[in-house]
């Protein structure tokens, strides 16, 4: 009886540290990680994770520039598989971030073990330092560390913790990733692939979208808008607008874009930023080729069936002019 008494002590502890170990967080994890987002801001917007598939997630930006809504004008999605959670793009603050995290806190306490960025535009990647300080790996596309070693990466910093201050500020900084996507992937994490579609530059300097694979759910970053003005930057909208023609939209249960909701007709979202972009082409276009002045040329286009999009105003003209200077080049380089 001894014996089988002292078998069952063994195989209880053997099970206890077995649980143990298997368990997504111990006690001393969670207090990491809450002396982590402990040291950012709050933020006072409302932030809700959206779930639109078995294991996908986001949260949605509202729509405006790049300062309104406390930053929050962008999407990050979450991905919560068997074995960890994947954050795609992390928001325009650490602030913004931190309060992601404690959201997904109510559905998992599974560790955060990647984050998968569309691309390097401070909206997308102001967050990204409370996934490095959580121990994320980060992966990014070719074309990263054209933003990160700009003027324009350092001086737009410098403007954010200034007009986004508390949530920005002097602690705020450019995260590098651990690892370069140049061509497109698979990974599995649980019981879930992903593919990882490299776009190349199409609205900045490089540009992936992410497949789920199992529910067939697609996070196209920025090369899609949905419900507001496309950002153009430095994006080179020839090979945008191809990049667009070509994303694999049959069979796709949802997408989910860099700005806008999430759609379960992903041709008809698809439709406002191409139609966007090929008018700005198209009209921009004429101008060079009749050698216009661009103030002429602006002031002669019909924008009306843009102009009461959400920051038309503030976006609308800077893309225009950006598509003339890129035309122009385009013509002297036939």
């Amino acid at each position: 009886m001894r014996i089988i008494l002292m078998a069952a002590q063994l195989l209880f502890t053997m099970l206890v540290f077995n649980l143990g170990a298997c368990a997504p967080t111990d006690n001393n994890t969670i207090n990491n990680e809450q002396k982590i987002l402990s040291r950012y801001a709050p933020v006072s917007v409302s932030m809700e994770l959206k779930q639109v598939s078995e294991h996908v997630y986001y949260v949605e930006g509202a729509a405006g520039i790049a300062t309104d809504n406390e930053g929050f004008i962008s999407n990050a999605g979450v991905i919560v598989t068997g074995d960890g959670v994947v954050i795609f793009d992390t928001l325009g603050t650490p602030s913004l971030a931190a309060q992601l995290v404690r959201e997904i806190r109510k559905l998992s306490d599974q560790p955060i073990r990647r984050v998968i960025l569309s691309h390097y535009h401070a909206d997308h990647v102001y967050g990204l330092q409370v996934f490095e300080e959580l121990g994320a790996t980060i992966s990014a596309p070719e074309g990263a560390y054209a933003y990160l070693n700009s003027p324009q990466a350092k001086e737009r910093l410098e403007e954010r913790r200034f007009s986004l201050e508390p949530w920005v500020n002097e602690n705020t900084r450019l995260v590098e990733p651990d690892e370069i996507i140049s061509a497109s992937r698979t990974f599995k994490m649980g019981d879930v692939t992903f593919t990882i579609n490299y776009q190349g530059k199409a609205h900045s300097d490089g540009d992936l979208a992410m497949l789920v694979e199992p529910d067939k759910a697609l996070f196209s970053g920025d090369v899609i808008f949905e419900g507001r003005t496309p950002f153009v930057g430095n994006a080179d909208t020839r090979h945008w607008l191809e990049v667009m023609q070509k994303l694999e939209t049959e069979g796709l249960n949802v997408l989910i874009p860099g700005h806008g909701p999430a759609s379960k007709k992903p041709a008809r979202t698809i439709a406002l930023t191409r139609k966007y972009l090929a008018y700005l082409r198209e009209k921009m276009g004429e101008a060079v080729e009749e050698f216009e002045p661009f103030d002429e040329a602006y002031a002669n286009t019909d924008w009306s069936a843009f102009e009461n999009l959400p920051a038309f105003a503030e976006a609308n003209r800077i893309n225009a002019y950006q598509v003339y200077l890129s035309m122009e080049a385009e013509l002297l380089n036939q």
